[in-house]
């Protein structure tokens, strides 16, 4: 089995459209991984364990009452032993699942763009892509998938869970999601797509009178770097005097897109990143750059921050200096390298842990940022179960969220509790003039779909975009 140069080191997340948002050593950083695997190796042939699995095998192919197929055997006691390690970040992938998996990690693919992780035996999203299928649905980082068209992925891998949900542009996948806070699951059907994957969005602000730049960095591939350095030099020749960096929602990928980045901004008298093998023995790395940027910069995070993304984040705060602004990020940070054999198929291995510039491990605990501020409440609503109509004297979970997205729309509900009031009528009744449907007062499929569409505009508008608005006043001042 040979080392592949590539270490992932991230939320290891599937991208459910989906691909695999992890964080990759190439061959300029794999001294991460030869620096910090000298300890002594166990072999195989002085391993008398080996010899009983080996039996095991004789035993199975020679006697069980059916023929078995030997790849199968060989595959299932390699799950098995990659199963006892309980690591969801750590698998066993077949030779077509491992082809997918470093597909995945290129500039497109198809399905609808979101990213998983497994959480013991929960897939859970850690974020869905900007102006993905899955973002423009309504699915939010920390739900959890049920069923996949109707099945059950119960017992699944991350990977098998994952290719039920991939598919063709232009194909349906039904999801059911458990989001936290909300009683009864959500049901979702979500045309697949191609999904780009330019990674970084460079703008300027006019703020206070002054040239704010911004950057939104939605995931680190293999472009991500050359990207940021050209969208950067971009601003910068329209002579910013301050840089908002957005990584909200962004899940991860390849270490040498955030080192790329880092090498722009972080100086070379810190290290941006530690990394800690199993004997606890650490390596520090450093960027080469010698001077810093002469204007403020200040980052933006949230609970869908994870990996690269909170590598990022801790070396611009810790190493750096600079401000953190939003919510707590994802927490993710162990380290996994890809193991590949002849055939194709690969283990993905667990080896180390990252810690922040202070040594400080987030893993499982995310980075809090300097400056807490959420959303607006239409920006966390549930969607409406369009399934089903309500009406008035009507109390449900759906009726909630309709009365949430109404208030943000500028409808008055009179309410947010779930309870259909003559007021909440009113504002349906308003709502479904101003749009040119049925005024009927009801909450029916063709009104909550409206709704919902409305409310995905608003959203998308940077002007109701609390956070960025508090991150470039901030950076102005």
């Amino acid at each position: 089995m040979n080392r592949k140069t590539s270490a992932l080191l991230a939320s290891a997340t599937f991208v459910v459209g989906i691909g695999v948002g992890s964080l990759a050593f190439n061959n300029s950083t794999s001294s991460i991984v030869s620096n910090l695997t000298q300890s002594k190796e166990i072999k195989a042939s002085e391993d008398e364990n080996i010899a009983k699995i080996q039996k095991a095998y004789e035993i199975i192919a020679n006697q069980y009452v059916k023929k078995i197929d030997p790849d199968k055997l060989t595959e299932g006691a390699i799950q098995g032993m990659v199963t006892t390690l309980d690591d969801p970040f750590s698998s066993y992938m077949d030779g077509k699942t491992a082809q997918q998996f470093h597909e995945s990690l290129g500039s497109s693919f198809e399905g609808i763009g979101a990213e998983v992780s497994k959480d013991g035996e929960k897939l859970i999203i850690v974020s869905p892509i900007k102006n993905s299928p899955a973002e423009k649905a309504g699915i939010k980082p920390k739900d959890e998938i049920l069923t996949v068209d109707g099945k059950s992925i119960k017992g699944l891998s991350q990977y098998d869970a994952v290719l039920k949900i991939r598919g063709k542009k232009g194909t349906n996948v039904t999801l059911e999601i458990k989001r936290p806070g909300v009683a009864d699951p959500i049901t979702f059907n979500i045309k697949r797509d191609d999904i780009p994957m330019y990674t970084v969005f460079g703008s300027v602000k006019n703020v206070n009178n002054e040239k704010i730049g911004y950057i939104h960095i939605t995931s680190f591939n293999e472009k991500t770097a050359d990207e940021f350095k050209k969208e950067l030099d971009k601003l910068e020749s329209q002579n910013i005097e301050g840089l908002t960096i957005d990584v909200r929602g962004n899940p991860g990928g390849y270490l040498q897109a955030v080192e790329g980045v880092l090498e722009e901004l972080v100086v070379k008298n810190e290290p941006y990143l530690q990394v800690e093998n199993r004997e606890g023995q650490r390596e520090k790395y450093y960027t080469k750059l010698n001077k810093a940027k002469p204007y403020p910069i200040n980052v933006l995070i949230d609970k869908g921050s994870a990996s690269a993304a909170e590598i990022l984040a801790a070396a611009l705060s810790e190493a750096g200096d600079y401000q953190l602004i939003g919510e707590k990020s994802f927490g993710k940070g162990t380290v996994q390298s890809t193991l590949d054999f002849k055939d194709g198929s690969n283990i993905k291995l667990t080896q180390f842990k990252w810690l922040t510039p202070d040594g400080t491990w987030i893993h499982k605990k995310g980075i809090k940022p300097d400056i807490k501020i959420k959303q607006p409440d239409y920006f966390y609503v549930t969607p409406i179960d369009k399934t089903k109509t309500f009406k008035y004297d009507d109390n449900n979970e759906n009726i909630k969220s309709a009365q949430i997205m109404l208030k943000g729309l500028g409808y008055d509900p009179g309410r947010e509790d779930g309870y259909f009031s003559e007021d909440t009528e009113a504002a349906i009744k308003k709502y479904q003039k101003a749009v040119g449907i049925t005024v009927n007062g009801k909450l029916d499929q063709l009104t909550s779909e409206k709704l919902e569409a409305s409310l995905i505009e608003k959203i998308r508008d940077e002007k109701n975009d609390t956070q960025l608005e508090e991150a470039l006043k901030l950076v102005s001042e």
